[in-house]
């Protein structure tokens, strides 16, 4: 598995990085080295972690857009909809 790590240097010295596919993983380091070391043990952390297994609620509808780019002549709509589940 392939993930993205955003990185950033901390105002205060050393890094920070983010996994935008895992929603609030993120980890820190002093130094380049020990951030890598960080990031693999929070991704292992976050994807390890106890989920909820119940599902969505059943009577909650799930929707998938796409958005469409635009012709110049404006002739779009912009939106094409599918239901998925329900």
């Amino acid at each position: 598995m392939k993930l993205k790590a955003v990185i950033h240097e901390a105002e205060e010295g050393g890094y920070w990085a983010e996994i935008p596919a895992i929603p609030g993983c993120a980890t820190q380091g002093e130094t380049f080295e020990e951030l890598l070391k960080n990031v693999h043990e929070a991704v292992e952390g976050c994807l390890g972690a106890d989920i909820d297994l119940k599902g969505p609620d059943p009577t909650a509808r799930v929707m998938e857009i796409a958005v469409l780019s635009r012709s110049p002549e404006g002739s779009s709509s912009g939106f094409s909809r599918s239901t998925v589940g329900n």
